[in-house]
This record gives C-alpha cells, sequence and structure tokens, in this order.
C-alpha cells in the first residue's frame, strides 16, 4: 500500500526561523490593514433590518432575490430560507447611520420595490419586518470576542492537565498563529464578518488543536521510549512519523471544503473561504510552528518532561538525572 511521505526524516526544526519570517510576512501586513481598514463586519454585527418573506410563486429563490435587491442598490443582503422553502428572512441595511423605526421602514420599502419589480406585484407578502439595533450587534460581537477566548483558556487547561503547562503554552501559541493568520487572510479577501464566519473561526481552533495534539502525543510517547536522545532529535522524529497522517488528513478535508467553496453558493461561502484556508494554516502551524515553539517554551522554561527523569539545557540537549 503506497504511504506518503514514508520513513520521512526532514529537520524540520531547522527550517523553523524560515517558517516564522514567511508567517510574519504574510500575517503583519493583514493585521495592520485590518487595524486601519476595520473589519468588514455583518449586519448581524452592525444592526440592520430584518424583513420575513413569504414567497407565493415558486420560481422566487435566494439567488434570484440577491439579484434583484443587488440590482436594486442594496448590495450586501443576507438572504436565509427558514421553515419551507418558500420562507425567507432578509437582513439589508441602507446607507444610514442610524437603525431607527424609519429607516427600517424605509429598508423595508426598499426592499418591497425591488422584489416587486423583478417578480411582480402579488408573487410574495411580508411577513414581518423590525429593527436589528447597534446594540445587539455589540452583544453579538463580545459574545463572539468571549467565545474565542473561552476556547484558548480550555484549550490551555486541557493540555496542561492533559501533558504539562508547557506543551499547552506551546499548542495555544500555535492556534493564536493560526487565528491571526486568519484574521490577515480576511482583511486580504475583505471578507464579511459574520457569525458564520466566527463558527469558522471556532471550527479552525479545534482542528489546528486537534492535529498539534497528534503530534504532541508521539513526543510524549517517544520521550518514554528513546530515553537518551535529546528535545531537539524527539521532536523532529515525532514531526516525521506523524507527518502522514497530517498531510492524510488535511488532504481530505481541504477537499471537502473547496467543494463546499465551490458548489455550497454565497449564503456559507465566507465559511467555506475561512475554513479552506484555516486547514491550509492549521496544517503549516502543527508541523512548522508548535514544535518550535515546544522547542523555545522548554529551552527558556526547563524542567522535568514527562519521564519524569530528565531536565533540558539551554542548548537543548538532554540531561539524564
Amino acid at each position: 500500500m503506497l504511504r506518503i511521505f514514508d520513513q520521512a526524516s526532514y529537520d524540520v526544526l531547522k527550517r523553523a526561523k524560515v517558517a516564522f519570517i514567511v508567517a510574519a510576512v504574510f500575517t503583519i501586513p493583514g493585521l495592520l490593514l485590518l487595524a486601519v481598514r476595520g473589519p468588514n463586519l455583518s449586519i448581524e454585527f452592525t444592526g440592520g433590518t430584518l424583513v420575513e418573506l413569504h414567497a407565493l410563486d415558486p420560481a422566487i429563490q435566494t439567488q434570484q432575490i440577491r439579484a434583484a435587491l443587488g440590482d436594486a442598490g442594496i448590495p450586501g443582503a443576507e438572504i436565509q430560507t427558514y421553515g419551507a422553502a418558500d420562507e425567507f428572512v432578509i437582513r439589508a441595511r441602507l446607507e444610514s447611520e442610524e437603525i431607527t423605526a424609519e429607516t427600517t421602514q424605509e429598508t423595508e420599502r426598499a426592499i418591497e420595490a425591488a422584489l416587486t419589480d423583478a417578480f411582480g406585484a402579488g408573487s410574495f407578502e411580508v411577513v414581518r419586518a423590525e429593527a436589528i439595533g447597534p446594540k445587539v450587534g455589540g452583544e453579538l460581537r463580545t459574545r463572539a470576542q468571549l467565545a474565542l477566548l473561552l476556547a484558548f483558556g480550555a484549550i490551555f487547561v486541557f493540555i496542561w492537565f492533559r501533558y504539562e503547562w508547557r506543551f499547552g503554552l506551546a499548542a495555544v501559541l500555535a492556534t493564536v498563529h493560526d487565528i491571526f493568520t486568519t484574521f490577515a487572510f480576511v482583511s486580504y479577501m475583505n471578507l464579511e464578518v459574520s457569525l458564520v464566519v466566527v463558527a469558522g473561526l471556532l471550527t479552525i481552533i479545534g482542528y489546528s488543536l486537534n492535529d498539534t495534539i497528534v503530534t504532541f502525543d508521539r513526543v510524549r510517547e517517544n520521550l518514554r521510549r528513546f530515553r537518551r536522545k535529546n528535545i531537539y532529535e524527539i521532536l523532529n522524529r515525532s514531526i516525521n512519523e506523524t507527518l502522514p497522517r497530517t498531510v492524510l488528513t488535511s488532504g481530505t478535508t481541504l477537499v471537502a471544503t473547496v467543494a463546499l467553496l465551490i458548489l455550497a453558493g454565497k449564503v456559507i461561502s465566507g465559511f467555506a473561504w475561512v475554513m479552506t484556508f484555516g486547514v491550509i494554516t492549521g496544517t503549516f502551524s502543527s508541523i512548522f510552528i508548535a514544535s518550535p515553539l515546544l522547542l523555545a517554551v522548554e529551552r527558556r522554561w526547563p524542567g522535568e518532561d514527562v519521564r519524569g527523569a530528565k531536565t533540558i539545557t539551554s542548548s537543548g540537549a538532554a540531561v539524564v538525572t
């Protein structure tokens, strides 16, 4: 049976400096652009008007509604089906600074006029229309940030108890790298940040952590098997041993996310873009970022490893005690 990267023996840690430079060159300009331009927040975060629509004409579909609103000068509307196939939720916002009852009615009238022009009178009915105020958007932003922070905290605590705090710190830092590179990617692509995109970010955290845990698990096993090897050799060996699994898992996941990106349509395109890039950056970090960070942490704060019989010198050499 064909095995990809079978018997691999790459000196991955030797290339860690190049990997960090590549990550910095990609990430820092993107974050600066994000800071200057600001995120492209969706209506869920900024506020707008929500319109529930019941389509009486079976020809009315999500793409046709989006095209009709775009032609009428209402770009960026979020359109989803709910309940039956002929029921839609439209979230839209006109160029107005404040969300008030007047602007809500104005947006509702603009949506009705656009759909009437496109599909004809009597082809739909508006069930309800209401404002999504900026206060609600602010609460959603706060909860999204809290979800990311709690995810990082849970990762650190879990790995601390599963291994030790040095492993947990390295895993959290590697995951922070994934989130920052994804933020930079979102900035470059000017993707609209919605709750769906936040869900993609949380998924990336879990995916990247899974890859990192597999490598760290092998590190722990090899620390017990090769008692007289230094930590540098053990980390390299562990990365190479888990490389076939990492590449195959990432490759199959990437196929699924690319298919989602091509076939799923605009409704979840943001999620598909974030997931596709997240698989790439998560694989990169599990190979080139996580283990070098663990080596750096061990050199900075040397201590007993999982064998309880070894300390790490500043050069990375093993000293059996």
